[in-house]
């Protein structure tokens, strides 16, 4: 249980009513980890409108996506992000004997050279950001991928980062 007040669906009052009758259209139930918004609408709005950009992202792939919070919740050790994103790569066709592999070694994650390009770069950026340089980024251009793209991504996992502590600061479970 959440040690602090989240709004539940019966409580919800503007905004964050109209968020939570959204959620239930589009997804059939409101994930714990959006109820943890939900003392501020403000920032309630704001995680919404976030997943809303990532899951029509054009360019960078729900299995990329995923991968990264996945990878990045290993390092924060947060639970109700690890199972939830094992449940979505699971989706994906990824198989739980895979997951122990790419937990262990990032760089055997199922994807194709650009995309896993770019997920060592966001651990990269999570684990030791001042090693990051100039040929990192040169080197994902190379690849085809853009600034924004690799700014988004980089924006994602380390937006991770702070989910994850926030879930395990205030005790929210699945």
């Amino acid at each position: 249980m959440a040690i602090i007040k989240l709004v539940e669906k019966e409580e919800a009052q503007g905004k964050v009513a109209e968020i939570y009758d959204a959620m239930l259209n589009s997804m059939g139930f409101i994930p714990e980890a959006f109820k943890l918004f939900s003392p501020s609408p403000y920032l309630l709005e704001t995680q919404v409108g976030t997943l809303q950009h990532f899951s029509r992202h054009e360019n960078l792939s729900g299995k990329l996506l995923a991968l990264i919070r996945l990878l990045v919740s290993e390092i924060e050790s947060c639970k109700y992000c690890i199972d939830t994103n094992t449940g979505i790569l699971f989706q994906y066709g990824i198989l739980p004997e895979q997951l122990s592999v790419i937990k262990n070694d990032p760089a055997k994650a199922p994807l194709d050279e650009k995309e896993l390009a770019l997920l060592l770069f966001v651990l990269k950026v999570v684990k030791n950001p001042l090693a990051t340089n100039q040929s990192d980024v040169d080197s994902l251009k190379k690849l085809g991928w853009d600034d924004t793209e690799i700014l988004e991504a980089a924006f994602h996992g380390t937006s991770q980062v702070g989910l994850d502590r926030l879930l395990n600061a205030f005790k929210v479970q699945r």
